[in-house]
């Protein structure tokens, strides 16, 4: 997990800035930015990705039959994964097309295939839930999720108990900055912030 983090904060696909936070999509205010996309251009640290991400889906879903990725960050890493596992590989939109035969998931998905699906960050869990739901809707048996990092937000633990569906991920938020802490990234003022943002990210100032 660690090393993951690192790996992470090197190539600047997590940016911590407690002081002059972020701001999401959704609109909250965020001290942690992640951009997971920007692995797939380090070919080390892609690699360390795929081959931990298949060790801990044989260690925690052994019977899975078919790899899916999330469009779009999901798909390279789970292609990885699949050739890795020897398994096949779909990818799953986040909404059907509005052409040709109307597909949401491309790549061939039989019914009942234990199914995991990957992407490459948890955040609420609610985009890797959507394209859960599309994949049980085409008759897969999903069993579980992976993702390469997690915010640990208590509304991804709340989503996937809802959910009924077991997730997991190579690295995460406590590991993360406790790596920065330890390279001296960061000051005893902007853990603080980092852990306070944690357990109240919609009302964090």
């Amino acid at each position: 997990m660690k090393a993951i983090a690192a790996d992470l904060l090197k190539i600047q696909a997590v940016s911590l800035s407690p002081q002059q936070p972020f701001t999401w999509a959704s609109g909250i205010k965020s001290p942690i930015y992640c951009d997971n996309r920007l692995t797939i251009s380090y070919p080390k640290v892609r690699r360390q990705i795929a081959t931990g991400l298949a060790d801990l889906i044989k260690n925690k879903f052994p019977d899975v039959e078919v790899i899916a990725g999330t469009a779009t960050a999901g798909i390279p890493h789970a292609a990885w994964i699949a050739e890795l596992l020897d398994l096949p590989m779909v990818y799953v939109r986040s909404k059907p097309k509005d052409h040709g035969q109307g597909r949401q998931i491309e790549g061939v998905l039989k019914p009942r295939q234990k199914t995991v699906l990957i992407d490459d960050l948890i955040s609420t869990g609610g985009s890797v839930l959507q394209a859960v739901a599309a994949a049980q809707k085409e008759g897969a048996e999903v069993i579980g999720v992976a993702g390469i990092f997690s915010y640990q937000l208590a509304a991804a633990d709340q989503n996937f108990a809802q959910a009924k569906l077991p997730f997991i991920t190579l690295t995460n938020y406590s590991e993360l900055i406790e790596v920065a802490q330890n390279q001296q990234e960061i000051t005893d003022k902007d853990l603080k912030l980092l852990h306070a943002w944690r357990q109240d990210p919609t009302n964090w100032q």
